[in-house]
């Protein structure tokens, strides 16, 4: 009797069931919409903090005679202590998880800024500014870390989702110190340790949640990108893109009030709604640009939104009235919006190192940033806050100039 085979093609299939699908997968496919949010809302009670501090300024310039470079000064300690030692926590959070620094880190940064208010000295000030600095340095790479583990297969959404709420937080940090400090003097700094110390306790008691989270291997990004090799010409280049974007975001958010109260004769109070105004569209937009960067790509996004921000920085300097906070509003939205794609392509060009790579975006290349308000307070003093404010205008022009020289990422 003659046996008959089948075709290898005609062979049954087994079905594809849950149980089949390894664990790792399935992470990648499905965001975790619960860790997601409650890191979320950890950066956006940390930001609030780093946000509070440019509005602060007119008033502690007043309380202490400072002049514009004392006071960009100020943000330089601000971002060279939150901005620019974060690749080294990202370095630590790649070598093994340490999720409790999320708690840790909001409990340093509220104690910093919430006893900022109470200083005596310029020093003691710089000092309080360091230690908020740390604590904010801290949080974003394990927090951009584990983000990335959870946020699904859609990158730039997910991550846009985490760094809402930090846009948020920095949004409603100038008009809620604005209030505090306008109602109960300096000394209202210390309603900033209600959130900060709650969000801490939240955390604390979420902890043993988080520890499950994300690939056991810290250093991995999971089993897409075990293979892929780096990218290190780009990640520089993005670095500098990056650089001079904020040297603009964090430009304007420095000088705005003082080209408003001190050259336009505004009142103090007015900060922070123009920073608002500023922060709260950049959060809507980083929403919106996340998607958008999914769908087009993201280095096509941060080119075509530097491009549309140039203009209409411009355009703020030179208008008065309701059109300048609409144009202002517009400059943050294009601005503010490529804050998670960055994030997102930069792990992309590092896919081993998430930590790593949102350490150089948020920390060293902001932090960056800094030492630009830094230099634009000089400028101010010699040639005035009409000068400053039109280099700040050019820089977006300058970025997208730059970001259009990425290559795109390998697949």
């Amino acid at each position: 009797m003659e046996v008959v085979r089948r075709p290898a093609e005609t062979a049954p299939e087994i079905p594809l069931t849950a149980a089949a699908v390894p664990p790792a997968a399935e992470t990648v496919a499905r965001p975790l919409a619960r860790p997601l949010a409650l890191l979320a809302l950890g950066h956006m009670v940390i930001d609030i903090h780093q946000g509070a501090l440019p509005a602060l300024l007119p008033f502690l310039k007043n309380a202490f005679g400072l002049s514009y470079a004392a006071a960009g000064t100020v943000i330089l300690a601000a971002n060279l202590t939150s901005s620019v030692i974060q690749p080294l926590f990202g370095y630590l959070s790649d070598r093994s998880a340490r999720r409790w620094l999320l708690p840790w880190a909001l409990v340093f940064t509220t104690l910093g800024m919430g006893f900022t208010g109470l200083v005596s000295s310029y020093a003691l000030l710089l000092v309080l500014v360091v230690v908020a600095g740390l604590g904010i340095a801290a949080y974003h790479p394990e927090g951009y870390r584990t983000a990335h583990q959870v946020a699904g297969a859609r990158k730039a959404t997910g991550l846009a989702f985490f760094s809402i709420g930090g846009n948020l937080g920095i949004a409603l940090g100038p008009p809620l110190v604005a209030a505090l400090v306008t109602a109960f003097g300096l000394p209202g700094t210390l309603g900033m340790l209600v959130p900060g110390l709650a969000m801490a306790g939240l955390l604390t008691v979420a902890l043993p949640a988080l520890a499950l989270v994300g690939p056991a291997s810290a250093g991995a990004g999971g089993p897409t990108t075990a293979g892929r090799a780096e990218m290190r010409g780009a990640m520089l280049l993005l670095i500098a893109v990056v650089t001079l974007r904020s040297w603009a975001q964090l430009g304007l958010t420095a000088f705005v009030p003082f080209f408003y109260v001190d050259h336009l004769g505004a009142e103090p109070w007015l900060a922070g709604p123009l920073l608002f105004a500023f922060l709260g569209s950049g959060a809507v937009g980083t929403l919106v640009g996340g998607p958008l960067a999914d769908r087009w790509g993201p280095r096509r996004y941060i080119v075509l939104a530097l491009l549309v921000a140039a203009p209409l920085a411009s355009g703020f300097v030179l208008a008065r009235g309701w059109p300048a906070y609409l144009l202002l509003a517009g400059t943050g939205f294009a601005l503010v919006s490529t804050f998670s794609v960055t994030v997102v392509l930069a792990q992309t060009y590092l896919p081993r190192r998430l930590g790593m790579a949102a350490g150089l975006i948020v920390g060293f290349a902001i932090g960056t940033g800094g030492i630009g308000v830094a230099l634009l307070g000089w400028v101010a003093d010699h040639w005035g806050l009409p000068v400053t404010m039109g280099v700040l205008a050019a820089m977006p022009l300058l970025g997208a100039l730059l970001a259009a020289l990425l290559p795109e990422p390998r697949p």
